[in-house]
């Protein structure tokens, strides 16, 4: 080590890097790739979203806002808030704009975590739970799912891993990467655990709206939820608005304060013109989001159907755009399947690993690509899976 590493963050040192990062930097290095890789729309944001910000330039709106962000917005945002999924809270104090779901989950652990905190999450996880969680000063506490039911949560499991140390769970619904959701009674046995040990809720819905088969229940809703409950939620994926960076948190009125004396003194604000675009889209995107929801699911359907019969047993999954199927019938692993996939096909795919342990033997394909293009991958995987099939 040198004298100049000695003296970083060793939380930071000790950080590894994402573990999806190294496969689009092999892809970018190829012609003819065909990306599962990216969480990401493949649509581009909708045209009157981009007007409503270009005429918010053409205005001269470019100031800062309040570090709550816009209280028009915070409204819309509560208005959307009841509409889809019945919560209630006050515009003026129980909701904060944040550059990102990404920054309103790191402002959500930073306000409410002490040093030594355990946070409770399901894995296969987001790569970014654990990170975010030792930054805050937390210890992430991986909780596997049960891969035989679809990676189904396991409540005996989760109440085992409960210890006076736990302060909080931090859920996603729909997953990433399994696309596995909780229904209303799966949430319910979970806000029953919550409230028995006094546990906080960050509830990580950025895919809320992507729910095929069920309808989204927000565990805020739940008997006892409401008061201990941080929804996080935003505009990347539902509303095509990645690269906007735009997302918020709902919570009561304490805890939305501290985020806010965290955030001002971080990012002060969101930018005035994303929240502009924002606006508009809540007012005014539900056909566009309810064009691209459809979208996903034909595209799902499709591809599950046809990752099944190239031999990759894969589950239905219920919300998002990600399916994680098997690999089992061949001789790789995951790691040594994507690179391979990669080299020989020029499919992009990541690894289910990345996602903690209990990924091991899967990938992680995002269907949020052209119909044609996910045939394609599909032609291209199934020939590869039979060159590697296990003998």
């Amino acid at each position: 080590m040198s004298a100049l590493t000695a003296r970083l963050s060793r939380a930071a040192l000790n950080m590894p890097p994402s573990g999806i990062r190294k496969y689009f930097d092999l892809a970018a290095t190829m012609k003819d790739v065909i990306s599962l890789g990216v969480g990401e729309p493949d649509f581009i944001t909708p045209w009157r979203t981009r007007e409503a910000c270009i005429y918010a330039l053409e205005k001269g709106q470019t100031s800062y806002t309040s570090n709550y962000g816009m209280l028009e917005l915070r409204q819309a945002v509560v208005k959307s808030l009841e509409r889809y999924y019945g919560l209630s809270y006050d515009p003026a104090s129980e909701v904060l704009i944040t550059v990102g779901v990404s920054e309103a989950l790191d402002l959500a652990l930073r306000a409410v975590i002490n040093p030594g905190d355990e946070v409770l999450y399901l894995e296969p996880g987001y790569v970014s739970y654990a990170p975010t969680i030792m930054l805050a000063g937390g210890v992430p506490v991986p909780v596997p799912a049960k891969k035989a039911e679809g990676f189904a949560p396991d409540f005996a499991a989760f109440a085992a891993k409960i210890t006076p140390r736990t302060k909080a769970v931090l859920l996603n619904y729909p997953c990433n990467p399994t696309g596995s959701t909780l229904t209303q009674d799966e949430l319910a046995e979970l806000a029953r655990l919550c409230v028995a040990h006094d546990l906080l809720v960050l509830s990580d819905e950025i895919y809320s709206q992507l729910s095929y088969d069920v309808p989204h229940t927000a565990i805020a809703t739940l008997p006892g939820m409401h008061e201990r409950t941080i929804t996080l939620n935003g505009f990347s994926k539902a509303y095509a608005m990645t690269g906007w960076r735009l997302g918020y948190a709902a919570a009561p009125a304490e805890i939305i304060e501290v985020m806010m004396k965290i955030h001002q003194y971080t990012m002060l604000c969101a930018p005035i013109t994303a929240q502009k675009a924002a606006l508009e889209a809540l007012a005014n995107g539900h056909d566009d989001m309810r064009d691209m929801i459809d979208e996903y699911c034909m595209r799902r359907n499709f591809f599950v159907r046809r990752l099944n019969e190239i031999g990759m047993p894969c589950h239905v999954p219920q919300g998002a755009f990600y399916a994680f199927p098997s690999i089992a019938a061949t001789d790789l692993n995951a790691d040594r399947f994507a690179v391979q996939l990669l080299e020989e096909e020029k499919v992009v795919v990541v690894p289910g690993d990345v996602f903690g342990p209990t990924g091991a033997g899967h990938i992680r394909c995002s269907y949020a690509t052209a119909l044609d293009k996910l045939a394609e991958a599909c032609v291209r995987m199934e020939r590869f899976v039979q060159r590697h099939r296990r003998q």
